[in-house]
């Protein structure tokens, strides 16, 4: 037996989610309708642009039906477009599918109510893939299983942003890959991760944690199948596109090299702050990728020389918290990708509930803040727009530059302060509520319960007492 504990507990806590999953279906349905709702003011005006985010409920997927042509009947990646820099769907393949896939459904419904159908059928979809994202993640966090999935259903952020854009497919296809994984499939976790990728980029991420702690503990036949199994999957999707559309499937990468910085950055409050040559794209992506390198190798090292070996999920959401902080492109929906990570890596209550609330202040600040800047006036103070809420109204004419400023601190030091919060249980690992009975790592698959093989703590030299005569 190990001492780690006997990898028992993640068989049991899955076993013990059968009964509770119509609770958490139901439930994340529950949200998933009033996250639609929550849109409906915009779409009975269409969402106009200025309607939109005064009462922040944007998303991306009723407009780029219409600008990346998909109404005209243009396919993704094989048909080009024109009136913008932006020249073929800047998505990865499987997004690109799954607009095409939709728009094909409402080919039926008469021209004038494409849009809204599109938008519609959409929204279900995605309801379904949140659904999936719960349960999946549920079933991987062991005998936390309903806490877990509870924290990720009934979560803000789920609400307010699950259909802004398209990242639930990419979220419920990276849950898929981990409780795959934790159900010891490292084949088919791999699948489902390179589906994940070929989706979005960042679950690609992910890897890297899996390939450490494997290493740690001496699993090479499961590294070797869930690389072979993402290499596989992702191919399958790609392939096809890169070699008859070649032009239309680089468009994402080359759209992502050439990107500015964005609204939610750190680096947009930094250039306001005065910072000079973030306008230069090169050095943007030197900063950026550079940063997220060196938290990358400190990741690494506290992978393989941690007290107690890491669980997944915390190295995971780690590896995610280092490329969002410095990224120059940090969209209000990102939030999606951290949710079932944030529970499974730290199934407590305090810290989740207040990084919540930052993800609300700046789900309102950046709409607000757009508002503002569309109709180019100052926008309100903190006085102003404290004021406003209190009235249970939204500022008028918007926000100021200031007022936004501190709603992404609030997202950015809330995010933060919860991968410290992770790191600092990873370091006293008896402080950790999954490992509190004894478990080990109830999603870590063939690693949960193993011991270790490599590990920097065993490489460091005995310091041994001389003897007093």
């Amino acid at each position: 037996m190990s001492a780690a504990g006997t990898g028992s507990d993640g068989a049991e806590g899955r076993g013990r989610l059968a009964p509770l999953g119509p609770v958490l279906a139901g439930v994340t349905a529950l949200m998933c309708l009033l996250g639609w709702l929550q849109k409906q003011p915009c779409a009975t005006v269409k969402f106009d642009f200025i309607k939109t985010t005064t009462r922040a409920c944007y998303t991306d997927v009723y407009p780029l039906y219409y600008v990346r042509g998909l109404n005209d009947g243009k396919v993704p990646y094989f048909d080009s477009l024109t009136g913008s820099d932006i020249h073929y769907v800047e998505y990865p393949v499987l997004s690109g599918g799954f607009m095409q896939l939709v728009a094909w459904l409402v080919r039926p419904f008469g021209v004038d109510a494409r849009g809204l159908a599109f938008y519609n059928v959409t929204v279900l979809m995605l309801a379904l893939l949140a659904i999936v994202a719960v349960l999946a993640t549920a079933y991987a966090a062991g005998r936390h299983s309903l806490r877990t999935g509870l924290m990720v259903a009934l979560s803000p952020a789920l609400l307010l942003t699950a259909y802004i854009n398209w990242d639930l497919l990419a979220v419920a296809l990276s849950a898929l890959a981990l409780a795959a994984w934790s159900r010891r499939r490292p084949g088919l976790a791999g699948a489902m991760l390179g589906l994940a990728i070929a989706a979005k980029f960042y679950p690609l991420l992910f890897l890297g944690p899996l390939v450490l702690l494997c290493v740690r503990t001496g699993q090479w036949r499961a590294m070797r199948r869930v690389l072979a199994g993402t290499a596989a999957a992702w191919l399958l999707v790609n392939l096809p596109v890169m070699i008859f559309a070649w032009d239309g499937w680089k468009e994402f990468y080359t759209f992502s090299q050439k990107r500015g910085i964005d609204w939610g950055s750190i680096f947009f409050y930094l250039q306001d702050r005065g910072v000079t040559g973030l306008d230069d794209t090169d050095r943007l992506n030197t900063l950026g990728t550079g940063t997220f390198l060196v938290l990358a190798a400190g990741i690494a090292v506290l992978a393989l020389a941690a007290p107690r070996r890491p669980r997944l999920p915390q190295l995971m959401f780690l590896v995610l918290v280092a490329f969002m902080l410095p990224n120059k492109v940090w969209s209000p929906q990102y939030v999606l990708w951290l949710l079932p990570l944030a529970a499974l890596a730290r199934p407590k209550l305090p810290a989740f509930v207040v990084w919540q609330l930052g993800e609300i202040a700046y789900f309102f600040g950046i709409w607000w803040f757009l508002l503002s800047v569309s109709s180019q006036v100052q926008g309100a103070d903190l006085s102003a727009t404290v004021s406003a809420l209190l009235n249970f109204e939204a500022p008028d004419g918007g926000i100021s530059q200031d007022v936004y400023s501190l709603a992404m601190l609030a997202r950015f030091l809330t995010v933060l302060a919860l991968a410290l919060l992770v790191v600092w249980d990873i370091l006293r690992p008896s402080g950790d509520l999954s490992r509190a009975d004894g478990a080990d790592d109830p999603a870590g698959g063939v690693l949960d319960g193993a011991e270790d093989v490599i590990s920097l703590r065993r490489w460091r030299r005995p310091r041994h007492s001389v003897p007093v005569t």
